[in-house]
């Protein structure tokens, strides 16, 4: 590990750990003490827990990397994000696509409610994974037999969330790389497909179970199109935590959910239409190097994220003064050495949820199998 990354691993490691803990431990007791009398009161202090530990990633974004996002979307869209309940489907471009899609949430003001479906090894990282299982995101296994019925009672919880909740689904299963972008490219060519050049190929039976059950009380689909400019390296968690900058242009499309097709093939093959578009928004964005076609939206950098990794930090060191002058832990050979355990503990920690971000470390995802005669027949009526 680099020495300008252990730098800033190790101590931001220290504070996320301890504090998150700390914040898994309240978000234990309201779903232990407060959750079985009323889920609304739950749901509502979780949101501002979840929301301080997950500001804690969103400073790195922000403050340490100074990764710049540029939103283009239409002005009517950018007014309704965070104010309704939406469904997020998106490409899976780089390392940091959810970590984006927090820092648009935190600018939208739903950061705490900000929900994804991860797979379900995901729930098993120390701090995080606790923390999204508390905050009710859906973990998958990627078997369609044991996740259907995942899904369905995932998604009917939501039915009474009581404040603007987002949640993101990647329905290419897997995030991008070009050996899977070549698999995708000769499964299309097989069975007689559109072939892909820079998405890959949508798994459609959990986004047409995300309709079905949401339809009643979700109002919009935000279509979500990640890109990198030319001029900017990929971002990557790695990279955040040297403080090495990168540009990602993030391209919104609202749809409304009534508008979708009743039909469970139907509203599959609006899926895939969808995710043709994309490739094609993502040839003009390689053209172009920008999505100039929409307003450009000014997303800023609030100061809260800063404050909340100050806070914690000054809580934290001030802890530790106290802990460590109270138990002369740093006296002794035998303190020393379990302080330094306790350090290459965090920094397993913080490299295993590096390695676990990466897109090279990702499970491929076989694609759903369409019908080949309908869908040859709706490209042909295209």
């Amino acid at each position: 590990m680099a020495i300008a990354a252990a730098a800033v691993i190790v101590p931001m490691g220290i504070i996320f750990f301890i504090s998150g803990l700390f914040i898994n431990l309240i978000q234990a007791a309201c779903f232990l003490l407060i959750r079985p009398f009323s889920k609304n009161i739950y749901r509502r202090i979780n949101r501002i827990f979840a929301e301080l530990l997950w500001l804690e990633l969103v400073w790195l974004v922000d403050w340490r990397a100074g990764v710049e996002i540029k939103l283009y979307m239409d002005p009517e869209t950018f007014r309704l994000m965070g104010k309704e309940h939406a469904l997020l489907i998106a490409n899976h471009r780089s390392d940091i696509d959810w970590l984006v899609g927090w820092v648009l949430a935190q600018r939208s003001g739903c950061l705490g409610s900000a929900l994804a479906v991860m797979k379900k090894s995901s729930k098993f990282l120390p701090v995080l994974g606790w923390s999204m299982w508390f905050s009710e995101y859906l973990f998958l296994e990627r078997s369609w037999a044991k996740d259907e019925n995942t899904i369905k009672s995932g998604l009917q919880r939501l039915r009474d969330y009581p404040q603007p909740f987002w949640l993101a689904l990647f329905v290419e299963g897997t995030r991008f790389t070009q050996a899977k972008l070549l698999a995708a490219q000769e499964y299309a060519a097989s069975a007689g497909l559109p072939v892909p050049k820079n998405v890959l190929i949508p798994r459609t039976k959990g986004f047409v179970a995300a309709v079905s059950h949401m339809r009643s009380f979700v109002p919009a689909i935000y279509d979500v199109t990640f890109a990198m400019p030319k001029s900017s390296p990929a971002p990557t968690m790695l990279r955040i935590f040297k403080g090495q900058s990168s540009v990602v242009h993030v391209h919104i499309k609202r749809h409304e959910m009534k508008d979708l097709p009743e039909n469970d093939e139907a509203t599959a093959q609006w899926c895939r239409d969808i995710f043709l578009a994309k490739d094609k928004l993502l040839d003009k964005h390689i053209a172009e190097d920008t999505f100039g076609e929409q307003q450009l939206q000014n997303v800023g950098r609030p100061v809260k994220s800063f404050v909340v990794i100050a806070s914690w930090a000054c809580i934290v060191l001030f802890g530790a003064i106290k802990f460590l002058h109270s138990t002369a832990l740093l006296s002794s050979w035998k303190g020393v050495a379990i302080s330094a355990a306790l350090l290459a503990v965090v920094t397993l920690l913080m490299q295993i949820l590096i390695r676990f971000s990466q897109s090279e470390r990702s499970t491929p995802a076989k694609p759903s199998i369409v019908n080949q005669h309908s869908t040859n027949g709706q490209q042909k009526q295209h």
